[in-house]
């Protein structure tokens, strides 16, 4: 059974910093190109980050500099440390493939930037 089970979210003022982990079990995880994505309210679901199997990243503009995208394959877990949040990075954060399947999204994280 897949799961994908993000973590890290919380409140944080603009500036500030949160790092987001996404633990995987029934994946080969390690083989797998993997992306971090968000939906704020009222909006749809956009790719955020991505990363390949091995090790290369890919940005959103708007997140460009200011986010990092990583992966530990002996962990199999994602992270995405991000830094110099605006209130515009408010929303619910998921993982998934860089070709999400719907069947894998989990609940997500929330992200909540105060000004």
């Amino acid at each position: 059974q897949v799961q994908l089970v993000e973590s890290g979210g919380g409140l944080v003022q603009a500036g500030g910093s949160l790092r987001l982990s996404c633990a995987a079990s029934g994946i080969f995880f390690s083989i797998n190109a993997m992306a971090w994505y968000r939906q704020a309210p009222g909006k749809q679901r956009d790719l955020v980050a991505r990363i390949t199997s091995g090790g290369r990243t890919n940005y959103a503009d708007s997140v460009k500099g200011r986010f990092t995208i990583s992966r530990d394959n002996a962990k199999n877990t994602l992270y995405l440390q991000m830094n110099s949040l605006k209130p515009e990075d408010t929303a619910v954060y998921y993982c998934n493939f860089v070709v999400p399947i719907s069947d894998y999204w989990g609940q997500g994280t929330q992200v909540t930037v105060s000004s």
